[in-house]
């Protein structure tokens, strides 16, 4: 089915006056926002995270921070990213936090080294081989690339919201998508059996 040009419109108005009832205080509205970007909000902290635990945490930390902050968010502008932005920076927070705590134990892995992770459901091995070359082929990606290709894949983001979030351009959001794209087609191409 074909959402109507007027959808975008009535979601972002929907959002707003939840928003609105939640700086009002309204446990409802703000139990509502959490349901619908929960999970696209873990997806994001696990992805820079890599553990269930500390994703769940910052998962915590965001909607906190969303509550004191709901009259920041500038209507028109898109909710989802504004939320997942705020994500981003409170995970990266976090693993710069956890890294300084363990710094004598680790081999110190720079923020562009964080690696993001693919949640294995189980099933045959074949299948889980596969994801595991995916999950590995996507680590090994840059860090921009990296960011890109979680927020288009996992979390479904359209590039001008991927430019918002990580403030650059629409070109250039879809400029390391495309690398990315064309990186993990040459990692995966002897996994799969195909040319590179």
């Amino acid at each position: 089915m074909i959402d109507s040009p007027a959808r975008p419109q009535t979601e972002a108005a929907e959002i707003a006056a939840l928003l609105r009832r939640v700086q009002g205080g309204d446990r409802e509205a703000f139990m509502t926002v959490i349901r619908l970007y929960q999970q696209k909000v873990f997806v994001m902290a696990y992805s820079i995270l890599r553990d269930r635990e500390d994703a769940l945490d910052a998962v915590q930390e965001t909607f906190l921070r969303l509550y004191q902050k709901a009259g920041l968010y500038r209507q028109g502008s898109s909710f989802q990213g504004w939320l997942l932005e705020m994500a981003k920076n409170i995970s990266i927070d976090s693993y710069r936090r956890r890294r300084r705590k363990r710094q004598e134990g680790e081999t110190g892995r720079r923020v562009e080294e964080i690696p993001i992770a693919v949640m294995d459901k189980g099933g045959d091995s074949a299948a889980s081989d596969l994801r595991s070359a995916f999950t590995r082929s996507v680590e090994t990606l840059a860090e921009r690339q990296r960011m890109v290709f979680v927020m288009r894949h996992y979390n479904e983001l359209a590039f001008n919201e991927i430019s918002e979030v990580l403030k650059i351009s629409v070109g250039t959001a879809k400029s390391l998508h495309f690398k990315a794209v064309q990186n993990l087609r040459k990692r995966l191409a002897p996994v799969l059996g195909m040319e590179p």
